[in-house]
């Protein structure tokens, strides 16, 4: 069995969409997201969950599902924004931009994360009138105690630092920008860290100083890096998620979109440390404009 202090959670927690489709709200920071076409756009995205739940239950992965509750909120199937653990300290509550988004917080989920962890102490940054949206805004490498964070209008590097404080972490903040120049709206689209490697699109951090550091930072903590392009950011490549089996094994999950944009050396490269779990879910990552790391609040529920 892993360590406590491993990266890698070990419980995952989905909501189950309701209402799914086009955010509005979040479209101007968000340039994955696409209009759909299609009239039953939320049934398509209800069976893509229902078959990646599927399979992370077949895999020995412990998951914990809630149904959305509250119709009206197109995004409620990427919980990881809004909540988020630091292990053997503390759930953290975060501040999301638009008011549809805000409205996912359900205490319900709190009170239950809560006692699976046997946690009592809660950081609820909601008082801030910045932004900060959860593991979208930071990639947390928990073993190190680094939080890795892009600007963007969804991502204050102020709340940010005032947050490390609190929870004794260091974090590294740079810019991150699409091809257009625009911000990348969420660090998990262009990076993800394991315990032993990261994923990240070094060509998207335009600062060559700050691209140099980033680079440093992941290899002085011993992390393999396995640099992905443009094109594989954009394939949602970056936005996955190393998790632990129940039978504590290491696996990857991401989707089949982003497992297809991937070279044979570099999937050889990932499949030294975890084993890839794909997921068709080509609706959400279309209309939602976020992948199979948004759809997963992770939780380290190893034993004390």
């Amino acid at each position: 069995m892993k360590s406590f202090s491993s990266n890698i959670p070990n419980l995952m927690m989905m909501v189950r969409p309701k209402s799914f489709g086009f955010n509005h709200q979040t479209a101007e920071s968000n340039s994955f997201q696409n209009q759909s076409v299609s009239e039953n756009v939320n049934e398509l995205a209800q069976q893509e969950f229902d078959q990646m739940v599927a399979k992370i239950a077949a895999n020995n992965i412990e998951l914990k599902v809630f149904d959305d509750i509250e119709p009206g909120l197109p995004d409620s199937v990427f919980p990881n924004n809004w909540i988020s653990h630091i292990p053997n300290r503390a759930i953290v509550i975060y501040p999301m931009l638009t008011e549809n988004r805000k409205k996912e917080v359900r205490s319900d989920i709190i009170n239950w994360v809560k006692s699976q962890l046997r946690l009592e102490e809660q950081i609820d940054l909601r008082d801030s009138s910045l932004i900060l949206e959860g593991t979208g805004s930071i990639v947390f490498d928990h073993l190190n105690k680094i939080a890795f964070a892009a600007i963007s209008p969804r991502t204050s590097i102020t709340l940010l630092n005032q947050l490390c404080q609190k929870i004794g972490y260091r974090s590294v903040s740079f810019e991150s920008v699409d091809l257009k120049g625009g911000q990348i709206y969420h660090t998990n689209v262009m990076m993800s860290v394991g315990e032993r490697f990261a994923i990240v699109c070094l060509e998207s951090v335009p600062d060559i100083i700050e691209r140099t550091m980033l680079k440093k930072e992941l290899e002085e903590v011993g992390k393999e890096i396995i640099e992905i392009s443009y094109a594989q950011m954009n394939a949602f490549a970056g936005n996955a998620l190393e998790v632990c089996s129940t039978q504590a094994a290491s696996y990857f999950l991401m989707s089949k979109t982003a497992e297809n944009c991937l070279s044979e050396n570099q999937k050889s490269a990932i499949e030294q440390y975890a084993k890839i779990l794909s997921f068709d879910i080509s609706t959400i990552e279309k209309v939602g404009g976020g992948s199979v790391r948004c759809m997963l609040a992770g939780f380290f529920n190893y034993p004390k």
